[in-house]
């Protein structure tokens, strides 16, 4: 049965010579029985540490964390019963596969016949029952990854912890094998956190994302509530793209506001989670793909292209609407779409309910 996981005010300052660094400020985060989390930010971000203190590699400064209902802070990493993935994968290359899965059961005390039993079931459960005689170098770097998954799961963690696991693998192979990654985690029913900084990776694998910046968490929600609606600018900017227009709030209307930006007035829909004020400063988030191009004639915002770039499934453009001003939009690519070129007079066409207000 899997166990949720809990982090209570937890901090880590390291020392270097006279000055102190914070890199966890007061981290809260529960993760429930079965979920697979993912920390996500810049290098930095405190992230690997967090990890590594639910692991006890590293001790808290400050703080709790707990396995279910057992507080574990204090407790050698030996005794914590948590599977780690590592980024590099830690195989041990003078052992064949069939030994390096089995190494965790045999200092376990675990007998050599109940040991092939558990280590054939999970070897199959990962689809490689057929490289047990091999050695790591003799696989390529999905199945390497597999084998480092097979060992952990072999030992029947209670929870499973994952620190850029896929950072070595090539873009295809990644999309592959985190999709794979999924897949086991939720037949096994694991409580799991992952650690990446790919955006696309922690988007696609996560029931909630927890979005870290210098040490602190910046918001904690789904996949699509963190793209649809960001709590701060630093999480619109992180997740995905964004255009971020600084405007004033003029006034206010039923459910929309008027606000100031570029010499021109635009209506947007009010945040109701966000209080504004006539004259308040405020920033308005468009994403790329929310922008429509057409002729500058009735627009309210234009601009000249600047570069196009076609990526197969869209067209990519960057317009200056003002100098060194820059927005990006995305426009799906299909045959009868207008197609732009640089230097074209371009009007930007942006539905108000595609619009996020957020202070500044």
């Amino acid at each position: 049965m899997s166990l949720s996981i809990s982090l209570h005010n937890l901090s880590k300052i390291f020392h270097r010579g006279k000055e102190a660094f914070k890199a966890v400020d007061n981290v809260n985060l529960h993760v429930k029985s079965g979920e697979l989390v993912t920390l996500l930010g810049p290098s930095g971000c405190g992230k690997t540490t967090i990890l590594r203190m639910i692991a006890g590699f590293e001790r808290p400064t400050e703080g709790r964390v707990l396995i279910g209902e057992e507080d574990i802070t204090e407790m050698a990493a030996n005794k914590r019963k948590i599977g780690f993935v590592f980024q590099n994968y830690a195989l041990f290359p003078h052992m064949n596969i069939f030994d390096n899965v089995a190494y965790g059961l045999k200092i376990r005390g675990v007998s050599q016949e109940e040991r092939k039993k558990l280590v054939a079931q999970v070897l199959h459960m990962v689809g490689l029952e057929e490289v047990g005689n091999r050695f790591p170098n003799q696989l390529s770097g999905g199945e390497q990854q597999r084998v480092a998954l097979a060992r952990v799961f072999v030992t029947n963690p209670k929870v499973l912890l994952m620190d850029e696991p896929l950072s070595n693998l090539d873009a295809k192979l990644r999309i592959y094998m985190r999709a794979e990654i999924r897949q086991l985690q939720k037949k096994l029913g694991i409580t799991c956190i992952y650690v990446t900084h790919d955006q696309k990776e922690a988007l696609s694998i996560a029931d909630r994302i927890v979005v870290l910046n210098k040490g602190k968490v910046e918001q904690v929600a789904t996949p699509f509530e963190l793209y649809a609606n960001p709590a701060t600018l630093f999480v619109a900017d992180f997740i995905g793209q964004a255009n971020i227009f600084k405007g004033q709030v003029k006034a206010f209307r039923d459910k929309e506001m008027d606000v100031f930006i570029y010499g021109h007035v635009m209506a947007i829909r009010n945040n109701e989670k966000k209080h504004f004020k006539e004259g308040e400063e405020v920033a308005l988030v468009v994403r790329p793909e929310s922008v429509r191009l057409g002729p500058p004639e009735g627009s309210i915002l234009k601009g000249r292209v600047l570069s196009r770039v076609f990526v197969g499934d869209k067209m990519e453009y960057a317009i200056e609407i003002e100098p060194g001003n820059l927005v990006h939009a995305f426009e799906p690519y299909s045959r009868n779409i207008p197609i732009f070129s640089e230097g074209d007079s371009v009007g930007l066409r942006i539905n108000p309910l595609d619009v996020m207000t957020l202070p500044v």
